[in-house]
């Protein structure tokens, strides 16, 4: 999409504080704090049950301006991490027991030192999933040998796609995405990604495109895979359904559609306790482009922080962030509701 991010044209919730203010104004949708809704099945404060997904987001840049997008990432946002930041968080990866690294952004492959850090953390033999949108392998000769490199180092692809046709996800994330995206999963199957003879996995992501919960995980992917084999021959792993949460962009649209208070009734009315227990900031810890630590992806938009003492990646401690208690507000219950919602999908 050519669209300018929320920064670039200098919107108000651009801001991190603006949207915090929104967020935090429970009563006037009339919903509960979350905060109370955890009390009463004693899970507040949420606390960390240790690290088992480092999430680095590498960069804000990206060659895609979607719609729905929570990091507000574009062509035009010029954040990225620096190869010093980059080595900071190996020398944390070295000193814990976290089985996974998940590399994101933006678009990672556009940070210069991407395939650098790839090649790091794989001798770390940490285990690597990389969020990349399938286009960035199209956008430029220089990544047209991406599938390639994640071969090379086992690399666990996962890639978005709102829907199995051109019209839906190119409304969600720009004119000609749909073709790119198959072309790109096309190349993937071709050296044996997403098929059922190999190790090399290709999980693609569902989120809704308006103001609703997503269906079912396990009978959406039935159905994208029919749909995928069918019109296309490919093949992928898993789908995996991610709740859309009022941050940034698409807290930007269910205002604008006036959707916002309807949106954030159904979450309440559909969280789930069993969800909640399972949230991904209990077992997740994520690093923003600037080295800074924080609970979630999500908390990281908002620019919430860990609590704490060990605050960025260079004076990162383990034990510390054991202790702390995980940084909550109302976007949270996007990711207790119905089935839960993670960046590994559906949590029950």
């Amino acid at each position: 999409m050519s669209e300018a991010t929320l920064k670039r044209q200098k919107h108000r919730l651009s801001s991190s504080e603006r949207q915090l203010e929104i967020l935090d104004n429970h009563e006037a949708v009339e919903i509960p704090a979350f905060q109370q809704k955890m009390e009463k099945i004693d899970l507040f404060p949420l606390r960390p049950k240790g690290i088992e997904i480092f999430q680095v987001n590498v960069g804000k840049m990206c060659n895609q301006t979607c719609k729905h997008c929570h990091v507000d990432a574009g062509p035009d946002r010029q954040e990225i991490m620096s190869k010093e930041t980059m080595q900071q968080c190996l020398d944390a990866l070295s000193q814990i027991d976290a089985a996974t690294v998940d590399l994101t952004g933006g678009a990672p492959e556009m940070n210069p030192n991407f395939r650098w850090f790839v090649e790091e953390i794989s001798k770390l033999g940490k285990g690597i999933i990389v969020r990349c949108n399938l286009t960035i392998i199209l956008s430029n000769p220089k990544y047209h040998d991406l599938p390639e490199f994640f071969k090379k180092h086992r690399v666990n692809v996962v890639s978005s796609l709102p829907y199995f046709n051109a019209r839906r996800t190119d409304a969600q994330r720009g004119d000609g995405v749909f073709e790119k995206s198959i072309k790109a999963l096309k190349m993937l199957n071709a050296i044996g990604y997403g098929m059922p003879d190999s190790d090399l996995k290709l999980d693609l992501v569902y989120n809704p495109s308006g103001a609703f919960l997503p269906g079912d995980q396990i009978e959406l992917e039935k159905q994208f895979k029919r749909k995928l084999q069918r019109g296309f021959e490919v093949k992928f792993n898993n789908l995996l359904t991610i709740t859309n949460l009022p941050v940034s962009r698409f807290l930007d649209y269910l205002i604008q559609s006036e959707n916002y208070e309807d949106y954030m009734n159904e979450l309440v009315n559909a969280f789930n306790p069993v969800a909640a227990k399972g949230v991904m900031c209990r077992n997740t810890l994520s690093i923003g482009w600037d080295g800074h630590l924080y609970d979630c992806d999500f908390n990281q938009m908002l620019e919430l922080k860990v609590a704490g003492d060990s605050k960025h990646i260079s004076e990162f401690n383990e034990l510390t962030l054991s202790k702390r208690n995980i940084k909550t507000s109302q976007h949270c219950y996007g990711c207790t509701a119905g089935a839960g919602s993670s960046c590994g999908g559906a949590t029950t």
